[in-house]
């Protein structure tokens, strides 16, 4: 970049956005800028008596006899924001902005806007150069005309920094897990990643959850646009990448963002369980800030999504506030924080009306009401919101010994109820393999052969119920130990046969969701759902259509073998699923269910297969239907009901 170029760029018009709110492209401003002969700094920290910029470039020492006045960051009118350049400064040199307060105390502050960061422990922003060759332009020009409701998602939830590690215990880089990761993801039949979240954070323990980096990718796994390798070559393999974010609070180090000028500037107050700080969102330069941070990711970083972390932490002005006298009301009367509101009103505005393609998702954990709803609808206006409800009754349920299931047999029908009022991804994140919660297979009841059959089961319902699905890294091992940040996941476990067959299982269930259209494509249309029969609690059984709304324009009934996957999802469009989940421990040789149409009913997958380890209660050959009604439907068909297992007949 020019000298003259950032000057442009720093114009009124820019400054005036940014402090009105609405500059969602500050970080073309603002943050360290390489130009000829040196590098461009520019900040915003209004109220104070000076700003100077120190670093390599000048031994750290901004207030030398021979620096003078060079470092000092001259400020541009009366907007607060200040700016100057620095000849001689280039790339990789560290930073940091050496603050004067109005009381005379010098305070030392990494860049907000910093696009690269000092590796933990090291706290200064480093002057990078984040240009990259992209090869994904015909990814990205698709992704623009891609109808994300109409398409399959099934998402690989991960923690770069421990799905796998060296031999010695240290990280993957970002080029090393770009030439890894994707190729892996894709051959297990996902369609999505999504990384928690990637920006630059002191704590290897909060998983990234407590950034002081906004702007930058963590140092730890290596540079920008290593980062933008990893990106790339995702989208080589097919897959989008979804970036955790973390809008609704920040680490309290002393380096960050909190009392950047010495008082409250980009926080509002503590938050009362995390010991973070919340922003101020009814500051309109805070919302520049955060809007054009989410802007940066997806422009420069090609993110296909954005999942927003904590919404309801956002969302309510008493969330984890215990003291009825410490709460707070709106001047509505209720909880609601107004400012948080329209800040994520205007987040999901901007992505819609400017990022075509790109999905937003909510981590919401209560019932406030049309989370993706559009704005003028009065709705938040997110695309997805992850369904906790549909989570902590499954696995409540999934928990329950077997002779105690009947009675809480509504814990697996009720979530059908409200199943269309959002638009829903069904997630069994790292959130649940934490904290003393347990592993997954840890979760399940009875001995091992009952663990692994009932993870199976919970696998197959959750990828047949209405909804995206999510699913955090190791799930597809079976670990029997919680998610550790500090170490790789159990890769070795593979070499038992019960893990192994177990991976091999999740493999053919997500070609399974993948090739299925009636599985995806109607997810938020109830129509797309039908129990057969949704109430026999004593055997702990439930039965259910899926239908896919789409037509066949293939004229083939079913796909040959050999085919694409792009030609079997096209043949199976139109089709109908009947799903069949056996919850108890009773294997049935007859079970009768009602189906709606004649015809021939082929067993697609079933979760007793031997080669999964199951037991072998399956139905190898097609089923014809016949004209007995059942279930109040016209017509039936008897099959093999595995113990703690399910299965999926697809209708010619």
């Amino acid at each position: 970049m020019k000298k003259n170029e950032i000057q442009e760029v720093l114009s009124e018009d820019f400054t005036y956005l940014f402090n009105t709110g609405e500059n969602y492209h500050a970080y073309r401003g603002f943050g360290a800028h390489l130009m000829d002969g040196g590098v461009q700094f520019t900040v915003w920290v209004p109220d104070v008596n000076e700003v100077r910029v120190t670093g390599d470039f000048n031994g750290w020492d901004p207030y030398s006899a021979e620096a003078g006045d060079a470092y000092v960051m001259k400020e541009l009118g009366d907007t607060g924001v200040r700016t100057c350049f620095v000849p001689g400064a280039k790339i990789w040199d560290r930073y940091k902005y050496d603050i004067t307060l109005k009381s005379g105390k010098h305070q030392f502050k990494a860049d907000p806007f910093a696009f690269h960061s000092e590796t933990r422990p090291g706290t200064a922003s480093k002057v990078c150069d984040p240009s990259y060759d992209w090869g994904d332009s015909e990814w990205m020009a698709e992704r623009a005309k891609k109808n994300t409701f109409k398409s399959p998602m099934n998402i690989y939830e991960m923690h770069l920094g421990s799905w796998r590690r060296h031999e010695d215990g240290n990280f993957f880089s970002y080029r090393e897990l770009g030439d890894e990761l994707p190729e892996y993801v894709k051959d297990m039949g996902y369609t999505h990643i999504e990384i928690m979240p990637v920006m630059e954070h002191p704590l290897d323990a909060s998983w990234g959850y407590q950034v002081t980096g906004y702007y930058a990718p963590t140092s730890r796994y290596g540079a920008p646009s290593d980062f933008k390798y990893l990106v790339d070559k995702c989208h080589e393999a097919g897959l989008s990448v979804i970036l955790d974010w973390v809008p609704g609070h920040f680490c309290p180090d002393e380096q960050g963002l909190c009392e950047f000028n010495g008082s409250k500037l980009y926080e509002k107050e503590k938050h009362p369980d995390w010991g973070t700080y919340k922003f101020d969102y009814g500051r309109p330069q805070v919302r520049s800030f955060l809007l054009s941070n989410a802007m940066y990711w997806i422009e420069e970083y090609h993110a296909d999504g954005i999942r927003v972390d904590g919404v309801s932490s956002m969302l309510y002005l008493n969330f984890g506030i215990q003291d009825e006298k410490m709460k707070k009301f709106n001047k509505y009367g209720d909880e609601g924080d107004l400012d948080a509101i329209e800040f994520l009103k205007e987040f999901n505005y901007m992505i819609g009306t400017r990022c075509p393609g790109v999905v937003s998702i909510a981590e919401e954990s209560t019932a406030w009401p049309l989370i993706t709803a559009p704005p003028d609808a009065n709705g938040l206006g997110f695309h997805y919101k992850w369904n906790m409800g549909w989570m902590n009754d499954t696995l409540e349920y999934m928990k329950t010994d077997f002779p105690f299931r009947p009675g809480c047999h509504n814990k697996l029908t009720f979530a059908i109820t409200y199943a269309y009022s959002e638009n829903y991804i069904l997630p069994l994140s790292h959130d649940e393999v934490v904290h003393g919660k347990c592993s997954l297979i840890g979760k399940m009841p009875g001995d091992t052969w009952r663990k692994f059959a009932g993870i199976r089961l919970l696998n197959l319902y959750q990828m047949t119920h209405p909804g995206m699905k999510l699913n955090f890294m190791g799930h597809e091992l079976a670990e029997f130990i919680e998610f550790r940040e500090y170490e790789e996941l159990e890769w070795f476990m593979l070499h038992y046969e019960n893990h192994a067959k177990y991976k091999d299982y999740i493999k053919d269930m997500n070609h399974v969701y993948r090739e299925n259209p009636a599985l995806w494509d109607s997810d938020t249309d109830f129509s797309g759902f039908q129990w057969i029969d949704a109430d026999n609690n004593e055997q702990m059984i439930y039965t259910y259509i899926r239908r896919s709304l789409e037509k066949n324009t293939a004229g083939q009934k079913l796909p040959p073998k050999s085919a694409s996957e792009e030609e079997k999802i096209e043949a199976n469009k139109g089709e109908l699923l009947v799903i069949a989940v056996n919850a108890g421990v009773q294997a049935y040789g007859e079970y009768t269910i009602g189906v709606p149409e004649p015809g021939f009913y082929k067993e697609i997958i079933n979760t007793d297969d031997v080669k999964y380890a199951g037991g072998g209660c399956v139905n190898p050959r097609q089923i014809r239907a016949k004209k007995k009604p059942a279930h109040g439907m016209p017509y039936s068909i008897t099959i093999k009901m595995p113990p703690i297992g399910g299965c999926i007949f697809r209708k010619k």
